[in-house]
């Protein structure tokens, strides 16, 4: 078996003990962003699975556009980044 050389690690332990790998990710093409998605890039992000220059290269963001994921991923969780919960926290 073959395994591609990467930089950094394969794979991660998350604080709740589940094992977060690069093939967890979303793959590069993604055009579709729920909630879950970007949270898993948050995630791999903040425990060190990718940089965030990594995450913003092979996603295509801007940097303002990850912050804003994870600021509401530190806020609110997944649930922050749903689109009716922007709504709802954006009113309040």
């Amino acid at each position: 078996m073959y395994l591609k050389r990467v930089d950094g690690p394969r794979a991660v332990t998350l604080p709740d003990g589940m094992v977060m790998t690069r093939a967890d990710l979303p793959p590069p093409d993604t055009l579709r962003w729920v909630a879950s998605r970007k949270a898993a890039v948050v995630r791999a992000v903040v425990h060190g699975l990718i940089t965030r220059e990594e995450a913003l290269a092979r996603y295509a963001l801007s940097g303002d556009e990850y912050d804003e994921w994870a600021r509401a991923v530190a806020a609110h969780g997944e649930a922050g980044l749903k689109v009716t919960a922007l709504q709802r926290l954006r009113n309040t």
